[in-house]
Order: structure tokens, then C-alpha cells, then sequence
């Protein structure tokens, strides 16, 4: 029996080196479906490293890292004296979700916008960057909801994360936070996971290190580890091995 398992390679534009691991998780891996952050710096260097394949590209809305793309006066609730985002921790150690409604929903407004100035068309998939925030998901449901677009809503389900997705339930695998990670075993955990109702989905953050990335991110050699897995042809010979079918968004 034919398992479907979407993979998904997020932070497209983070820097030169994350750009250059998920070029290669596309190019010479598995990684068909990649989340585009268009508010940093290298955005448009990573677009142009993956712009003549054909990979499911989604919007990966950004309110904790790099700086917004609307003047910062009119977001105050979620940047720094300096005008850059709050970092994602700023947002794990609050009390309460300090995020404005009206505020949140104008500069997802303009990600979106950006988006479509950069490719040319609507993304595949919509949904936010490390950020667990009710009034940033209502954000995203808002924007979502007036321009038709294909939202990855999380829910709880049953203690568990999980995506509904046009009316689908996605089971989420995303282990690269936890200590001795290792990508090779929680992509046979998705595999082996699969049920009829639900379509596994693993979120890898493949890259390599550089300089802004190591004084930016959380997240640093479990890129470099994602990297190596999505490009070994052995896993792809185990997934073929497995009759497992790599799935886009748009597929669904």
C-alpha cells in the first residue's frame, strides 16, 4: 500500500547558508514543497537558487526574525526599539500574547503582497514562522480567509500537533529542537505513523552555518543534519524501498 508523505524545507531567505542547504535538499534530495520567508535580506538569492524547479512554494509569514517589511511605527506590539521583530524568544518567556490583532493582521497583509511580488503568483500553502501566538494565528486565518488562500490551521488534536489543510488533518513531525536529533529516524517515524485519515508531514529546516545564522537562530547544527539526510540516496531507496510517494501541497 502506498504511503503519502509530504516533506517541507522552511526558511527559504534566512541567510546565504540556509539558502545553499535547501538548494540542495531540492535539487539533489527529496524536498519538493519549500516555505519562503520575504522579508530578509537573501530572499531573493534563495527564490533564484529554486526558481527553475518545480517545488511547491508557500508562505512562511515572519513576525520573529529580520525586520518588517511595514514601517515599524505601525506595528509596535511586535518589534523592538530598533524596529526589528521580537525574537521567537521574546515570545516563549511572555506571560500573555502581547501581539496585536489589527497590527499583526497589516504586516501579514504585506508579507502576503511581497509574495506575490516575488513570484508572481499566490503561494501553494500560507502559515507562520515559530511563533505560537492565538492572535498571530487569527492573523493568519483573517488574511487567509479574504484572499482564498490555503491556510495550514494548527489544532490540538488529542494532545498531539496537527494541520488541518482543505479539510485534511496533517500529522506533524518536527523534531529538530530536541536534543541527539536525528533526522533519519523521525522521517521513518512519519512513514511508519501513517494512517488512512491523516497525512504524515515532516517540517525539516535544512542549511548550512553562517555568521547571521549562528547570531540569530536557536536552531543551528540540526540544519546541517537535515541537510545530509534529505540528500542521501539511500533514503530515497529506502522510501521507494517503502512505497512511500513524496506529495506537494498542492496535491492535496
Amino acid at each position: 500500500v502506498e504511503t503519502k508523505l509530504i516533506i517541507r524545507a522552511d526558511d527559504l531567505g534566512y541567510s546565504d547558508a540556509v539558502n545553499i542547504g535547501i538548494e540542495r535538499s531540492v535539487h539533489k534530495g527529496i524536498i519538493n514543497n519549500v516555505g519562503v520567508m520575504v522579508n530578509m535580506p537573501t530572499t531573493l538569492d534563495g527564490l533564484s537558487m529554486i526558481r527553475d524547479t518545480k517545488v511547491c512554494l508557500g508562505l512562511h509569514v515572519v513576525i520573529s526574525s529580520g525586520r518588517p517589511l511595514l514601517n515599524p511605527k505601525f506595528i509596535p506590539s511586535i518589534v523592538d526599539d530598533d524596529g526589528a521583530f521580537l525574537s521567537s524568544a521574546d515570545y516563549r518567556k511572555a506571560p500573555n500574547d502581547f501581539v496585536n490583532l489589527d497590527e499583526v493582521i497589516l504586516e501579514i497583509e504585506a508579507q502576503y503582497q511581497k509574495f506575490i511580488e516575488l513570484v508572481g503568483r499566490k503561494p501553494d500553502y500560507f502559515e507562520g514562522h515559530a511563533v505560537v501566538s492565538d492572535n498571530f494565528f487569527k492573523g493568519l486565518l483573517v488574511v487567509a480567509k479574504c484572499h482564498q488562500l490555503n491556510l495550514l490551521q494548527v489544532t490540538l488534536n488529542s494532545g498531539r500537533p496537527s494541520l488541518l489543510f482543505k479539510g485534511h488533518s496533517l500529522h506533524v513531525f518536527m523534531e529538530s529542537m530536541n536534543k541527539d536529533y536525528n533526522p533519519y529516524q523521525t522521517l521513518k517515524r512519519a512513514v511508519l505513523s501513517s494512517c488512512d485519515e491523516e497525512y504524515p508531514m515532516m517540517i525539516c529546516h535544512p542549511g548550512y552555518l553562517d555568521d547571521y545564522l549562528l547570531k540569530h537562530s536557536s536552531l543551528t547544527t540540526p540544519r546541517t543534519k537535515e541537510v545530509e539526510m534529505l540528500t542521501d540516496p539511500q533514503v530515497r531507496a529506502w522510501l521507494y524501498q517503502h512505497q512511500v510517494r513524496l506529495i506537494k501541497y498542492n496535491e492535496i
